[in-house]
């Protein structure tokens, strides 16, 4: 499906205080339509809150917000309509069956009995729960509860969805029947605003990435594009001889080629790394090498992680699992 450069969501100035903190400060962002943003940050940079203003259930200090065409303060009952959210944890009934929680749901948001029926049969049935269908949720695994969220967070049919670090504490099985639903979604014109701590969650789901951090915007781009800023690509030549593994970093440091330095050998893999900034600098290290006679067994280029993006523009650790750490009750 080709992307749209239209705007789903469009963020101005976004502010919110809880008392003397600052949760969010001034934050712009947009989302394209039938795109996943991945917004990353560490334990209390605002991404609860941001999540909070864009689905109506906080109302900002400062700014304005726009989903789907609707003023996040001004038109929240018509906005309501076209969003999805899928929160940290689960928000289900858990007395009720998986399909009464649909049912309810589906008539909540003013379906008829018979389109509620259908929705919440239908998305039993997509999300792999019709076995369960007529279980207590409180019988229901981690796991299953998950998918019974974003089952629900679907009945409306929304054009935006909100998920929330959608699979914290999911076993790596579940979390990938999370991730194809997700993009099967998308596949199909849903637009995504994820928050996740998971650095594989983002690099596989989203389009682009906003990194938040005490409230503000520090940080954006396509994944590519966010580790090219922060270390560059890493060349990485294998001689055929060994042997040569000091020779080679001689020679690179001695090259006087423009703006390469600092090669390193790495006895255990038998490759010399050499940082680059281009294409050109990549061709013309090879072309030194091979005319100063050295072998080349192999090379390739690496681009550092998302992790280690993470860290170097935040100075933060990353944890496979994190909640805000402004208080609950108005938890960032």
């Amino acid at each position: 499906m080709t992307r749209s450069d239209t705007n789903a969501v469009e963020v101005r100035g976004l502010v919110k205080h809880y008392g003397d903190t600052k949760a969010l400060d001034g934050v712009d962002l947009d989302v394209r339509e039938g795109t996943v943003l991945g917004v990353l940050g560490p334990n209390g940079a605002g991404k609860t809150t941001l999540v909070r203003c864009l689905s109506t259930l906080i109302v900002p200090d400062a700014g304005t917000a726009t989903v789907a065409g609707y003023d996040v303060v001004r038109q929240p009952r018509q906005l309501r309509r076209t969003i999805g959210l899928t929160g940290q944890y689960a928000s289900v009934d858990e007395k009720l069956s998986g399909w009464e929680n649909l049912y309810m749901i589906g008539r909540l948001l003013d379906l008829s009995r018979k389109d509620a029926r259908r929705r919440a049969d239908g998305m039993l049935e997509r999300f792999s729960l019709t076995d369960a269908a007529k279980r207590p949720v409180m019988t229901y695994s981690g796991g299953m509860r998950r998918r019974l969220d974003l089952a629900a967070s679907m009945i409306g049919s929304p054009a935006v969805l909100y998920l929330d670090e959608p699979t914290t504490g999911l076993d790596p099985r579940t979390r990938n029947e999370v991730w194809d639903e997700v993009q099967r979604m998308v596949a199909e014109g849903v637009t995504v605003l994820l928050t996740t701590q998971y650095m594989e969650e983002a690099e596989q789901l989203a389009h682009e990435l906003t990194v938040i951090d005490r409230g503000r915007v520090i940080a954006g781009g396509g994944v590519d594009e966010l580790k090219a800023r922060v270390g560059g690509r890493t060349l990485r030549v294998r001689p055929v001889d060994p042997g040569q593994l000091p020779a080679m970093a001689r020679a690179l440091d001695d090259s006087g080629l423009a703006g390469v330095a600092g090669a390193t050998v790495v006895p255990d893999e038998g490759q010399v790394y050499v940082p680059i900034l281009s294409d050109e600098q990549l061709t013309a290290v090879v072309g030194m090498l091979a005319a100063r006679g050295f072998g080349l067994a192999h090379i390739d280029t690496h681009l550092p992680s998302l992790d280690e993006v993470f860290l170097a523009i935040t100075g933060e650790k990353t944890s496979s699992s994190v909640t805000d750490t402004i208080p609950e009750e108005v938890a960032a």
